[in-house]
C-alpha cells in the first residue's frame, strides 16, 4: 500500500540562525525601501509645505490647490482672505495654498 501514500520523513530541527536570517531580511529590506522612496520625500514636502504657510503675508500672490489665483490681502489664524479680483475677495484656509507665486503674476482687474 506504499504506492498510494508518500512516506513522511522527520525533517532537521530548527534553531538554525540563517533560516530566521533569510526570512526577516527581504522584510527589513522592504521597510528601508519604503522609508527612502516614500516616506521621506513625503515629510519633506510636508514640512515644505508647512514652513511657506506659516510665513505667507499680505501682499504675496498664490495658487489655491482648486486652482484661485489670488493676492492675500489678510492673515488670519487659520484663514487668509484673497482678492480674486478687483472688489471680490475669498477667504481660505491656509493650508489649502499649494503654491507661492512670483510677484507680477496676479494682474487683478
Amino acid at each position: 500500500m506504499d504506492f498510494f501514500i508518500t512516506t513522511a520523513w522527520a525533517q532537521a530541527a530548527p534553531g538554525s540562525t540563517a533560516g530566521t536570517l533569510s526570512t526577516i531580511l527581504p522584510l527589513v529590506l522592504i521597510f528601508v525601501v519604503f522609508y527612502f522612496l516614500l516616506i521621506r520625500p513625503q515629510t519633506k514636502r510636508a514640512k515644505e509645505h508647512r514652513e511657506m504657510v506659516a510665513k505667507l503675508a499680505a501682499g504675496d500672490e498664490i495658487v489655491t490647490n482648486g486652482g484661485i489665483l489670488g493676492r492675500i490681502t489678510e492673515v488670519g489664524e487659520g484663514f487668509v482672505t484673497l482678492q480674486v479680483a478687483s472688489g471680490v475677495s475669498i477667504q481660505v484656509q491656509k493650508f489649502q495654498v499649494a503654491q507661492l507665486m512670483p510677484k507680477g503674476t496676479f494682474k487683478g482687474a
